[in-house]
């Protein structure tokens, strides 16, 4: 298993700052994708989301970029359009080619250096770096800053990280995932609900205190918008764009599953659909194997994750 580039066409670059602690991840689609978005968290920071809507002129995007850098780090797709447009690749207008490149960030800032963000010149470096082979996890690109488990304070959190998985359907039909883990709440088990990682009892322990009781008790402190998880689902099937929002919306199930308390106020949690394939599969399985790939793909973000900052992580 590769992760994401499993898909055939897509192609997957990291770029990292591991002094100032922060990155971007970029999926490259070049010949153009399928896409849809589904949004429920309640500090989003994105952009070129509407151009996933079954209503805006272009049929596809060319690349996703997840960035860290709050909103800042946007400035990083800026760079993936450019590299595109170096490409031929895009939506051809006539007078020029224009790349789509929806953009999504999460909030990295209070871990190494907060004046340093992803840029325009990350971001096109990391979309030079994109490649068909295994998907590196952990902490890279989006995921480099990335923490989990804040609900009393960084100094209680562990580190996230990026993760991908992917489902085979059988018939060479496959659903993957890459998700970039940067929660307020705490990475759990799907299959029995244990805790993986998550906010810690105390700085120096590995005993966990639970997020979603904090947040039942008014425990945890007010902390505004400083998380959000990002992710996307791929297919090789052929979808229209109401089909792969359906897709984002069914794989928004795997972070329910993998994350307590998630969809908060203070995440910005979203998750885009790509279709990238002309294979034949009914839309309902493919959203049930994304539910099962952005479950998987947490988890594998945060057991391999490493310290970094001060921040423990699982891999050491």
């Amino acid at each position: 298993m590769k992760g994401l580039t499993d898909i055939a066409g897509l192609r997957v670059g990291h770029a990292s700052d591991f002094e100032a602690l922060t990155g971007c991840t970029v999926i490259l689609c070049e010949k153009g994708a399928v896409a849809g978005v589904d949004i429920r968290g309640g500090a989003t920071g994105t952009e070129e989301m509407d151009v996933m809507s079954p209503f805006h002129l272009t049929p596809h995007v060319h690349a996703v970029v997840l960035a860290g850098g709050s909103a800042f780090g946007l400035e990083a797709a800026s760079g993936v359009r450019r590299y595109l447009e170096q490409k031929g690749a895009g939506f051809q207008t006539g007078a020029a080619v224009v790349p789509i490149v929806p953009c999504a960030i999460l909030y990295d800032l209070a871990v190494g250096k907060p004046t340093v963000r992803p840029t325009r010149e990350m971001g096109e470096a990391a979309a030079a770096a994109a490649h068909d082979g295994a998907v590196g996890e952990g902490s890279v690109g989006a995921g480099t800053g990335a923490t989990v488990g804040k609900a009393l304070g960084l100094a209680h959190a562990m580190k996230g990280g990026v993760g991908t998985f992917t489902v085979d359907l059988g018939g060479g039909v496959k659903v993957s995932a890459l998700v970039a883990v940067n929660a307020w709440g705490d990475v759990v088990d799907p299959r029995d609900g244990r805790i993986v990682a998550g906010t810690r009892k105390s700085p120096g322990s590995r005993e966990f205190a639970n997020s979603a009781a904090l947040m039942k008790t008014r425990a945890a402190p007010s902390i505004p918008g400083r998380n959000t998880t990002l992710a996307v689902v791929a297919t090789n099937a052929r979808l229209s764009k109401v089909q792969a929002a359906r897709l984002a919306q069914m794989g928004q199930q795997g972070l329910v599953r993998a994350i307590s308390p998630i969809h908060t106020s203070v995440d910005g949690d979203l998750c885009i659909g790509l279709s990238a394939g002309a294979l034949e599969a009914r839309p309902d399985a493919l959203g049930v194997a994304a539910a099962e790939a952005v479950a998987e793909a947490i988890l594998r973000a945060v057991r391999h994750a490493r310290t970094l900052g001060g921040v423990p992580g699982l891999a050491g």
